[in-house]
């Protein structure tokens, strides 16, 4: 193993710019004995470590394709996916046409699409029945009474406030209101001027599942409602009911 020159004291240089017999002379890339460059031991190991780290990825092409294709939330062009990933735009296109006549030949559950301009991952529609008995699953489940109604009158008065809707109920509505939320048919919108109470109103969600393309196309309510000698009757039975409780109570007597 050759041993490296020792590095004798520096004297004088008689030309400027130049190093005479056994002289040294620093340069931007270490020392220079008569014309001879001689490197740093750390600077060997510094550009082995770039070296290293700018080496090429291992993993091939096609991997790294369907890697990043399961994260995105929209078609990825093939020039951006080729910037990504430092190869030529040529070699991507082709990578990836492979990938999808490989996915429909081998008959898989999803294929890989060439959509507005863009590569993606579907689900292959052969498997549409499977797909939507899971997403559906434990979303066909019916609304309870006192969601229904909560939900029809969020839907003929809003935007309307829970205090409004409990009041026209008459019980509170707020863990009922939290549930049509969650299952997407009221949402928040604002909040009531007079009393910064947050007001719900029915969603996009709530027109298609009911079938209308607009809020004016709900019912009449008219047809639903009692008549009006129907409603002072009860009224007036209730009037009487109330009355004979009373005198019932006044004379110490028990009611049953």
């Amino acid at each position: 193993m050759t041993e490296e020159p020792s590095r004798p004291a520096r004297r004088s240089l008689g030309v400027p710019g130049q190093s005479r017999a056994g002289e040294w002379q620093e340069s931007v890339y270490g020392a220079v004995q008569d014309g001879q460059e001689w490197v740093e031991p750390e600077a060997e190991v510094a550009a082995a470590a770039v070296e290293a780290f700018v080496e090429p990825s291992a993993v091939p092409l096609r991997a790294e394709l369907e890697a990043i294709l399961l994260l995105v939330d929209e078609p990825a062009t093939e020039r951006h996916l080729a910037a990504v990933l430092d190869r030529p735009v040529a070699e991507v296109a082709a990578t990836l046409r492979e990938l999808a006549a490989e996915y429909t030949a081998q008959g898989r559950g999803f294929d890989l699409r060439f959509v507005a301009g863009g590569w993606r991952f579907y689900t292959r529609a052969d498997c549409a029945p499977a797909v939507e008995r899971y997403v559906l699953d434990g979303q066909q489940a019916r609304l309870t009474q006192a969601a229904l109604e909560t939900l029809a009158v969020v839907a003929y008065r809003q935007p309307v406030s829970r205090s409004r809707v409990s009041a026209v109920r008459g019980v509170n509505c707020d863990g009922v209101m939290r549930t049509l939320v969650q299952r997407g048919l009221v949402e928040e919108t604002g909040s009531e001027p007079e009393t910064g109470a947050i007001l719900y109103r029915t969603t996009n969600y709530f027109l298609e599942r009911m079938g209308l393309r607009g809020l004016e196309e709900l019912p009449e309510l008219a047809p639903f409602l009692p008549e009006v000698d129907d409603v002072e009757a009860e009224s007036l039975e209730g009037t009487m009911i109330a009355e004979a409780v009373a005198a019932a109570r006044a004379d110490g007597r028990e009611v049953q």
